[in-house]
Protein backbone atom coordinates (compact mmCIF):
# COMPACT_ATOMS: atom_id res chain seq x y z
CA UNK A 1 0.00 0.00 0.00
CA UNK A 2 1.25 3.34 -0.80
CA UNK A 3 1.81 5.99 1.56
CA UNK A 4 -1.01 8.16 0.44
CA UNK A 5 -3.28 5.25 0.89
CA UNK A 6 -2.14 4.20 4.11
CA UNK A 7 -2.40 8.02 5.15
CA UNK A 8 -5.86 8.66 3.79
CA UNK A 9 -7.63 5.17 5.53
CA UNK A 10 -6.15 6.19 8.49
CA UNK A 11 -7.19 9.93 8.64
CA UNK A 12 -10.23 8.22 7.46
CA UNK A 13 -10.82 5.85 10.17
CA UNK A 14 -9.76 8.33 13.04
CA UNK A 15 -12.60 10.72 11.14
CA UNK A 16 -15.14 7.73 11.62
CA UNK A 17 -14.41 6.63 15.00
CA UNK A 18 -14.58 10.72 16.28
CA UNK A 19 -17.52 11.53 14.11
CA UNK A 20 -19.77 8.15 15.37
CA UNK A 21 -18.74 9.53 18.99
CA UNK A 22 -20.17 12.87 18.76
CA UNK A 23 -23.35 11.59 17.04
CA UNK A 24 -23.91 9.15 19.45
CA UNK A 25 -22.83 10.29 22.84
CA UNK A 26 -26.31 10.77 24.12
CA UNK A 27 -27.42 7.48 22.94
CA UNK A 28 -24.11 6.18 24.56
CA UNK A 29 -24.39 7.83 27.92
CA UNK A 30 -27.86 6.23 28.46
CA UNK A 31 -26.70 2.98 27.32
CA UNK A 32 -23.69 3.07 29.99
CA UNK A 33 -26.65 4.23 32.40
CA UNK A 34 -28.22 1.21 31.31
CA UNK A 35 -25.79 -1.29 33.00
CA UNK A 36 -25.59 -5.09 31.82
CA UNK A 37 -22.67 -6.88 29.09
CA UNK A 38 -23.73 -4.27 26.48
CA UNK A 39 -23.02 -0.94 29.46
CA UNK A 40 -19.62 -2.90 29.67
CA UNK A 41 -19.01 -2.80 25.54
CA UNK A 42 -20.42 0.61 25.06
CA UNK A 43 -17.94 2.18 28.24
CA UNK A 44 -14.94 0.51 26.55
CA UNK A 45 -15.52 1.64 23.37
CA UNK A 46 -16.73 5.41 24.77
CA UNK A 47 -13.56 5.66 26.71
CA UNK A 48 -11.70 4.62 23.67
CA UNK A 49 -12.95 7.23 21.73
CA UNK A 50 -11.99 9.82 23.86
CA UNK A 51 -8.53 9.20 23.20
CA UNK A 52 -8.99 10.58 20.07
CA UNK A 53 -11.15 13.56 20.87
CA UNK A 54 -12.38 14.51 24.11
CA UNK A 55 -15.99 15.18 23.01
CA UNK A 56 -16.93 14.94 26.84
CA UNK A 57 -14.52 15.19 29.77
CA UNK A 58 -12.93 12.11 30.50
CA UNK A 59 -13.88 12.64 34.63
CA UNK A 60 -17.37 12.80 33.66
CA UNK A 61 -17.62 9.53 31.33
CA UNK A 62 -15.20 7.79 34.07
CA UNK A 63 -18.24 9.38 37.35
CA UNK A 64 -21.18 7.56 35.13
CA UNK A 65 -18.91 4.29 35.06
CA UNK A 66 -18.38 4.00 38.44
CA UNK A 67 -22.10 4.99 39.43
CA UNK A 68 -22.68 1.78 37.48
CA UNK A 69 -19.95 -0.68 37.75
CA UNK A 70 -18.75 0.07 40.67
CA UNK A 71 -14.73 1.16 41.53
CA UNK A 72 -13.21 -2.10 40.98
CA UNK A 73 -15.08 -2.87 37.48
CA UNK A 74 -14.94 0.36 36.60
CA UNK A 75 -11.28 0.70 36.30
CA UNK A 76 -10.97 -2.57 34.39
CA UNK A 77 -13.50 -1.15 31.72
CA UNK A 78 -11.73 2.73 31.41
CA UNK A 79 -8.28 0.78 31.04
CA UNK A 80 -9.26 -1.43 28.46
CA UNK A 81 -10.96 1.77 26.83
CA UNK A 82 -7.24 3.42 27.55
CA UNK A 83 -5.60 0.61 26.11
CA UNK A 84 -7.70 0.19 22.85
CA UNK A 85 -7.47 3.60 22.23
CA UNK A 86 -4.01 4.56 23.07
CA UNK A 87 -2.92 1.41 21.01
CA UNK A 88 -4.53 2.27 17.73
CA UNK A 89 -3.78 6.01 18.09
CA UNK A 90 0.30 4.45 18.34
CA UNK A 91 0.06 2.66 15.36
CA UNK A 92 -1.93 4.91 13.32
CA UNK A 93 0.71 7.88 14.10
CA UNK A 94 3.54 5.47 13.63
CA UNK A 95 2.13 4.09 10.79
CA UNK A 96 -0.83 5.93 9.19
CA UNK A 97 -0.55 8.99 8.96
CA UNK A 98 3.13 10.44 9.82
CA UNK A 99 3.17 13.69 7.78
CA UNK A 100 0.20 14.68 9.69
CA UNK A 101 0.76 13.67 13.07
CA UNK A 102 4.52 15.52 11.92
CA UNK A 103 2.15 18.57 10.80
CA UNK A 104 0.55 18.40 14.43
CA UNK A 105 4.04 18.48 16.40
CA UNK A 106 5.12 21.29 14.12
CA UNK A 107 2.65 23.33 15.77
CA UNK A 108 4.06 22.90 19.10
CA UNK A 109 7.50 23.62 19.33
CA UNK A 110 8.33 23.13 22.48
CA UNK A 111 7.40 19.37 22.15
CA UNK A 112 10.37 18.75 20.53
CA UNK A 113 11.88 18.75 23.64
CA UNK A 114 9.89 16.16 24.81
CA UNK A 115 10.46 14.14 22.60
CA UNK A 116 14.40 14.19 23.20
CA UNK A 117 13.65 13.25 26.66
CA UNK A 118 10.99 10.50 25.69
CA UNK A 119 13.71 8.56 23.67
CA UNK A 120 16.69 9.27 26.16
CA UNK A 121 14.66 7.87 29.09
CA UNK A 122 11.36 6.70 27.31
CA UNK A 123 9.33 5.10 30.79
CA UNK A 124 9.80 8.08 33.16
CA UNK A 125 9.20 10.32 30.51
CA UNK A 126 6.11 9.09 29.69
CA UNK A 127 5.31 8.25 32.94
CA UNK A 128 5.43 11.60 34.28
CA UNK A 129 3.23 13.58 31.40
CA UNK A 130 0.60 10.77 32.13
CA UNK A 131 0.88 11.64 35.74
CA UNK A 132 1.08 15.19 35.51
CA UNK A 133 -0.38 16.57 32.38
CA UNK A 134 1.17 18.73 30.75
CA UNK A 135 1.09 17.78 27.42
CA UNK A 136 -2.06 17.34 25.70
CA UNK A 137 -2.70 13.36 25.84
CA UNK A 138 -3.75 13.39 22.06
CA UNK A 139 -0.28 14.86 20.82
CA UNK A 140 1.49 12.29 23.88
CA UNK A 141 -0.02 9.54 22.06
CA UNK A 142 1.19 11.05 18.49
CA UNK A 143 4.48 11.75 20.35
CA UNK A 144 5.01 8.44 21.14
CA UNK A 145 4.53 7.07 18.18
CA UNK A 146 6.08 9.38 15.83
CA UNK A 147 9.58 8.58 18.31
CA UNK A 148 11.44 5.85 18.57
CA UNK A 149 9.87 4.72 22.11
CA UNK A 150 9.26 0.72 22.07
CA UNK A 151 5.18 0.16 21.86
CA UNK A 152 5.64 -1.92 25.23
CA UNK A 153 6.89 0.26 27.51
CA UNK A 154 4.75 2.98 25.89
CA UNK A 155 1.67 1.25 27.00
CA UNK A 156 2.90 0.17 30.23
CA UNK A 157 3.84 3.85 31.18
CA UNK A 158 0.82 4.93 29.94
CA UNK A 159 -1.57 2.53 32.20
CA UNK A 160 0.75 3.03 35.04
CA UNK A 161 0.27 6.87 35.13
CA UNK A 162 -3.33 7.07 33.81
CA UNK A 163 -4.05 4.39 37.20
CA UNK A 164 -4.52 7.00 39.61
CA UNK A 165 -6.63 9.46 37.48
CA UNK A 166 -8.89 6.19 36.94
CA UNK A 167 -9.13 4.92 40.02
CA UNK A 168 -9.89 9.15 41.71
CA UNK A 169 -12.67 9.39 38.65
CA UNK A 170 -14.13 6.00 39.39
CA UNK A 171 -14.32 6.36 43.13
CA UNK A 172 -15.76 9.88 42.81
CA UNK A 173 -18.38 8.42 40.70
CA UNK A 174 -19.29 5.61 42.83
CA UNK A 175 -20.15 7.76 45.66
CA UNK A 176 -21.87 10.47 43.90
CA UNK A 177 -25.50 9.12 44.71
CA UNK A 178 -25.10 8.02 48.48
CA UNK A 179 -22.37 11.05 49.08
CA UNK A 180 -22.26 14.15 47.25
CA UNK A 181 -19.80 15.87 49.11
CA UNK A 182 -17.12 13.57 49.36
CA UNK A 183 -17.68 13.24 45.41
CA UNK A 184 -17.13 16.49 44.76
CA UNK A 185 -14.21 16.44 47.45
CA UNK A 186 -12.18 13.72 45.99
CA UNK A 187 -12.46 15.79 42.51
CA UNK A 188 -11.76 18.34 43.93
CA UNK A 189 -8.68 17.51 45.58
CA UNK A 190 -7.43 15.59 43.02
CA UNK A 191 -7.15 18.85 40.72
CA UNK A 192 -6.13 20.60 43.36
CA UNK A 193 -2.73 18.20 43.51
CA UNK A 194 -2.82 18.40 39.47
CA UNK A 195 -2.72 21.98 39.76
CA UNK A 196 -0.26 22.44 42.24
CA UNK A 197 2.26 19.77 40.90
CA UNK A 198 1.74 21.74 37.18
CA UNK A 199 2.25 25.08 39.00
CA UNK A 200 5.96 23.78 40.31
CA UNK A 201 6.82 22.17 37.38
CA UNK A 202 6.51 25.44 35.07
CA UNK A 203 7.71 27.35 37.97
CA UNK A 204 10.83 25.29 37.80
CA UNK A 205 11.34 24.74 34.48
CA UNK A 206 11.45 28.61 34.00
CA UNK A 207 13.55 29.51 36.31
CA UNK A 208 16.10 26.66 35.54
CA UNK A 209 16.29 28.47 32.15
CA UNK A 210 17.73 31.46 33.89
CA UNK A 211 21.67 31.63 33.84
CA UNK A 212 23.38 33.67 35.91
CA UNK A 213 25.18 37.19 34.54
CA UNK A 214 28.71 37.88 35.16
CA UNK A 215 28.05 41.56 35.65
CA UNK A 216 28.26 41.88 38.77
CA UNK A 217 27.52 45.66 40.73
CA UNK A 218 30.16 47.13 43.21
CA UNK A 219 28.96 48.62 46.03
Amino acid sequence: MNPMMKQSLSLSLSAIIIIMGINQKEQMIELVHGGGGLAVIISIFFVAVLVFFPIIPYPVLAGVIGSVAGVVNGTLISLTGIFMGTTLMFYLSRYGFRDWSQGVLNKYPKVKDYERSFERNAFLGLLFVRLLPVIPSPIVNILSGMSKVNFFVFLTATLAGKLPAVITFTLAGSVFAGDRLLSISIYGVYFLLIVSGASIYFYKKKYSTITPTNEQVNP
